[in-house]
């Protein structure tokens, strides 16, 4: 497997960028938005994902680790393969991670090729693989206080508002009670 590559951008005009290192060639397919970003002659890291198939050995490279993790994501749900995958990815990890954890369908569908059902399936499959990195994080969270967040967030309100108010509640107090005096107080908070 080939995870990275350190070389002269020779070509970039279209899918694969090549990567010249030491006289050899590298063909990459990257999204359209990084390939913009690499300049001619230039040296770049390039980390790549090597897929693999019976007919064809291919590169698709990012110039983030991030990049790269987020695509073999993508690429581990059924239905999804790495030319979609490369698509998605062309509208910047930080959008496709928000959408992830926003369950945003109509993002993925806007995505050619990639219906509501496959849209769905990436939505279910990595939200909880993104959620425990980019979410928050549940490593000094409760039972109690990740099930206070997973239930005002099914109601629409924002992990970041959520985590402000819960400092705020008695610790004493059941759940649902807590679950009540949070929604009492963000609703207030969103009206202002």
């Amino acid at each position: 497997m080939i995870a990275q590559l350190t070389g002269t951008i020779i070509y970039n005009a279209s899918n694969p960028v090549v990567v010249d290192i030491h006289g050899v060639g590298y063909g990459v397919f990257m999204p359209t938005s990084i390939a913009a970003k690499l300049v001619l002659g230039s040296t770049t890291t390039i980390f790549t994902h090597t897929h693999v198939r019976e007919d064809a050995l291919q590169l698709f490279g990012f110039l983030t680790l991030e990049e790269q993790r987020l695509f073999e994501l993508l690429v581990t749900v059924s239905g999804v393969g790495p030319k979609t995958a490369l698509t998605v990815m062309d509208r910047g990890a930080k959008a496709v991670q928000k959408a992830i954890i926003s369950h945003d369908v109509s993002f993925f569908t806007a995505v050619p090729r990639l219906g509501t059902k496959n849209a769905q399936k990436i939505i279910i499959e990595l939200k909880n693989k993104l959620g425990s990195t980019t979410d928050f994080d549940l490593s000094s969270d409760t039972s109690e206080t990740t099930s206070l967040i997973d239930a005002l967030k099914s109601m629409g309100f924002e992990t970041k508002d959520i985590r402000d108010v819960i400092g705020r509640l008695p610790p004493d107090a059941s759940i649902e009670e807590k679950i009540k005096q949070a929604i009492r107080i963000l609703g207030k908070a969103k009206i202002i």
